[in-house]
């Protein structure tokens, strides 16, 4: 389908994108749509974060689940893992302020359930290591080795926490993405 009009203007939260800028100027296919979609909904911003973890499994330093590997096995190197403890959490500091629209969670292959019951928490706080800032979701059944979509809905903050709380246990994570836009761009 063609679009009759090339210096139509989308409004994507508040940030005005002349659609030919975008698109270079041709039709508006559906891999310029999906284009348009990825700047609405941001970049994953957790590439260039710094991630930590409230104590270290083996070789799964709290890095490997921002490292852009979303392999699902912990023994090839790119999973994050804590030992066995009460409330286990992982968080990524983004460097600033975000406008967080969704956060993308790929589960190890030989034990999902190990995620069961997870929070996603976004919040600038780091008092009790960001576990208590506002709750984006609830982590439940995700098949082995997947990535799974969670919608934050704009939820702002610097901090993107996971947490287990209230179980004794392991937390792992293959990859977490994080998928926003700076507060102090025009996307505001």
């Amino acid at each position: 389908m063609k679009v009759f009009f090339l210096h139509c203007f989308i409004n994507l939260l508040g940030l005005t994108v002349q659609a030919d800028q975008v698109c270079n100027g041709v039709d508006l296919d559906s891999d310029c749509w999906e284009e348009i979609e990825d700047r609405r909904r941001g970049m994953n911003v957790a590439l260039k974060g710094k991630a930590t973890l409230s104590n270290l499994y083996g070789h799964g330093i709290a890095y490997n689940a921002i490292d852009g590997n979303r392999d699902g096995i912990y023994d090839h190197g790119s999973c994050a893992h804590t030992k066995v403890h009460l409330s286990p959490w992982w968080r990524v500091d983004l460097l600033q302020k975000y406008k967080v629209f969704s956060v993308i969670i790929t589960t190890e292959v030989s034990v999902p359930e190990r995620l069961d019951g997870a929070e996603i928490r976004i919040g600038n706080s780091l008092i009790d290591n960001g576990v208590n800032n506002p709750r984006c979701d609830i982590i439940s059944s995700v098949p082995a080795g997947f990535s799974v979509t969670y919608e934050c809905n704009g939820m702002e903050g610097r901090y993107v926490t996971v947490v287990i709380p209230g179980r004794i246990g392991h937390l792992i994570l293959c990859e977490v993405e994080v998928y926003g836009l700076p507060l102090d761009s025009k996307a505001q």
